[in-house]
């Protein structure tokens, strides 16, 4: 299924999520720490960035299409950057999934909301 939408996965859009926050994290060194005059070293070896994402009340259909978008090992996002300026496409992985129910009748089945972060590999 074809969506308008703000992210896509391996150039196929997806479901505009209902939350989209953008982090940037510093990874250190192993060495990296406090020196026993509490100076710290943070010896930045790299800058990754971490988007959590979320859907609100989506249908089983959509929970499907959106779970398996995101269920290979690695996968490449295109998203607006806000450190960069511009649409960009990085390679990403996948934490920790979630979907609670919120109703499941007869005609009325809904997940509360799909969550989980992808992280930049």
């Amino acid at each position: 299924m074809a969506h308008r939408s703000m992210i896509k996965v391996d150039r196929v859009a997806i479901k505009t999520p209902s939350t989209f926050e953008w982090e940037l994290n510093d990874v250190s060194a192993s060495d990296a720490g406090r020196t026993s005059d509490a100076l710290m070293h943070k010896n930045r070896v790299a800058r990754k960035r971490k988007i959590k994402l979320s859907w609100s009340m989506p249908t089983p259909e959509e929970a499907k299409e959106i779970l398996t978008a995101f269920a290979p090992e690695y996968f490449e996002v295109t998203y607006h950057d806000p450190l960069i300026g511009e649409v960009v496409t990085k390679t990403f992985y996948c934490g920790d999934q979630a979907a609670p129910v919120k109703r499941w009748a007869v005609g009325n089945k809904r997940y509360e909301n799909i969550t989980f972060n992808i992280i930049e590999r």
